[in-house]
């Protein structure tokens, strides 16, 4: 009797999901289209690396309201160290209670070459975050694809 009340809250403990949705808004990585650059083609001319986040909230209080408050994504070159940081658009007629959407970040300010001598490939990873308007921080993640910056 005192096992089968042992694996019955086991099996109700482990049934138990964690929450979609938190006060502090997640993310998920979801790509980086395309993931290479050349530096004797000009910048303009290319097709700039975005990078596709899936973002939830319980607050839904994300975006930008003028004069108000600001959320913003944190995005970090981990071969750079180069650090900026982008205002989100003003989302007040979709931001909502649960609020779950896909940003897509577009990283051209952020891909610089190493002082490596040519030719070379550069590997470059970045770090994301989210903060919302209660300041709350999101969970920071690293992409697992790279983008190529090409020296030939």
């Amino acid at each position: 009797m005192r096992y089968t009340f042992l694996i019955g809250i086991i099996v109700f403990l482990s049934a138990c999901k964690k929450d979609k949705f938190t006060s502090a808004p997640q993310i998920t990585y979801k790509s980086i289209n395309p993931n290479t650059l050349q530096s004797n083609i000009p910048f303009n001319a290319q097709v700039i690396p975005v990078l596709t986040l899936h973002l939830t909230d319980a607050d839904g209080d994300l975006g930008f309201v003028d004069n108000k408050d600001t959320s913003y994504v944190f995005i970090k070159n981990l071969l750079t160290n180069k650090i900026d940081s982008l205002r989100l658009p003003d989302l007040k007629s979709s931001a909502k209670k649960y609020f779950e959407a896909d940003v897509e970040i577009a990283l051209g300010s952020l891909i610089e070459s190493s002082l490596l001598p040519s030719p070379k490939i550069d590997t470059t990873f970045f770090e994301v975050y989210i903060q919302d308007f209660a300041k709350n921080k999101s969970n920071v993640i690293v992409t697992p694809d790279p983008v190529y910056f090409i020296t030939p």
